[in-house]
């Protein structure tokens, strides 16, 4: 594999990972695209990931790398986000390479290689490539988990009420089939103190809770909360966690030795920016045995934790893509990506903060929220708000209607200008202002 003369070899590995294959560079499109990442990297190295975090140049080719379009505002990028254009034409790539002779080619020349794949997402996480498993989204890696433990009737399941709809809603299913007990608890609305959040976990724990399902970073609001504390709190009580990681994997940057938890489950087309339709689930070593699968797998495969990748014919290029989504990840790097993105989620809070009637559902501490962002107008329906600014602006925007608040969620992205949020800022100011325009 020749790898261009401008890229040095010893730094491209360093940023692609020692598990991650130098196919990822297969093509002038896809090396012009990786080189012109890296090349600009080199010119930042002596920074700070903050002090990065601010260099505009730096980011203009990062922007440069995504394909998107520039007549609508995007700021909806925690539901799923492009990918940048070296995935997307590896997908292209893959597709087309599994198109011949589709029966050797997918299964004896591709599907193999997502071993490579396995291991470089477990590098980004911190574990074992023998505890990764590869799936299709988050709801599919949880599933796998909350309909694959034993448990009795009577058995408690501990989350909140702001957790993923769609958990819920698999937990309601073993409530009702099985008798088990979903113990649904109301956590703090950006609290001043993280703990508060952990101590109404502790609270809520009773002699018969078997299972704690935490997000790690709430969809709703872009609330960061204490995992670590909230396991470390669990195993002390021989209580098993499972960690909703949809929105967080990539994101900010951890692994999996900072959390403790026994099982993580999250997509990779969001903050990866893999293919969509992509997963990832984490579940330690010594608990693969005891999880069903999903789709039944033959007993030998009870320690392997493949048996919970077995669901049937499916593509091997959009697995095969991830690769160069990490390898796209490594090469920003995991805290000067957090610090991006943390740096444009408070460009826009702070010119907000002080216009009156505008209020946020998240907290501005650092150790609480990262890219995504919830912010109120006092008096308007929030999902009006979203519809007018993307009829009247283009500007694409999430609004939140909860039992316990409503807003609108803001979620920009690597490629996002500070001319776009400064643009929403000014619809946002005019709207808190002088209301919405009258039909």
């Amino acid at each position: 594999m020749t790898i261009r003369n401008d890229i040095d070899r010893r730094g491209f590995l360093s940023f692609a990972g020692k598990g991650l294959g130098l196919a990822a560079l297969t093509s002038a499109t896809v090396g012009s695209l990786f080189n012109q990442v890296v090349a600009a990297g080199k010119h930042i190295e002596h920074l700070s990931p903050i002090e990065a975090a601010m260099d505009e140049d730096y980011w203009a080719a990062i922007q440069q790398a995504f394909s998107v379009t520039r007549g609508i505002v995007n700021l909806n990028n925690g539901g799923v986000s492009p990918s940048p254009r070296m995935v997307t034409e590896a997908f292209v790539r893959y597709t087309w390479q599994q198109e011949d002779a589709t029966a050797y080619t997918m299964w004896r020349i591709l599907e193999p290689q997502s071993e490579t794949v396995r291991t470089g997402l477990a590098e980004v996480f911190g574990c074992s490539a023998e505890e990764i498993a590869i799936t299709r989204n988050a709801s599919e890696s949880l599933e796998i988990l909350l309909m694959g433990m034993d448990f009795k009737s009577g058995d408690e399941i501990l989350t909140t009420t702001q957790d993923y709809p769609r958990m819920i809603t698999t937990l309601k299913q073993r409530e009702m089939r099985e008798g088990l007990k979903l113990n649904l608890i109301k956590i703090p609305l950006a609290p001043k103190n993280v703990d508060d959040i952990a101590a109404a976990f502790e609270r809520a724990v009773t002699p018969k809770t078997k299972l704690i399902l935490v997000s790690h970073q709430i969809n709703l609001t872009g609330q960061i909360l204490p995992v670590r504390k909230i396991c470390d709190m669990a195993r002390a009580k021989g209580i098993e966690t499972i960690v909703d990681g949809a929105h967080a994997f990539a994101q900010f940057d951890f692994k999996r030795d900072d959390l403790g938890c026994d099982y993580y489950g999250t997509s990779l087309h969001k903050w990866i920016y893999a293919p969509k339709g992509t997963g990832m689930l984490y579940v330690k070593k010594d608990k693969i045995a005891k999880v069903w699968a999903l789709m039944a797998s033959e007993d030998r495969n009870r320690n392997d934790i493949r048996k919970f990748e077995e669901i049937g014919t499916h593509s091997a290029a959009m697995r095969l893509a991830i690769g160069e989504a990490v390898l796209f990840h490594n090469a920003i790097g995991g805290k000067r990506k957090e610090e991006r993105l943390r740096y444009l989620s408070r460009y826009w809070m702070n010119r907000l903060k002080d216009v009156p009637k505008v209020g946020f559902n998240t907290s501005f501490d650092p150790k609480q929220s990262c890219a995504i962002a919830n912010f109120k107008i006092d008096g308007i329906d929030p999902v009006e708000i979203g519809n007018y600014l993307m009829s009247k602006h283009y500007i694409f925007t999430t609004p939140i209607v909860h039992d316990e608040f409503t807003g609108i969620r803001i979620t920009p992205n690597v490629y996002t200008t500070l001319w776009e949020l400064d643009r929403f800022c000014e619809v946002v100011t005019s709207i808190a202002k002088i209301g919405l325009p009258k039909a």
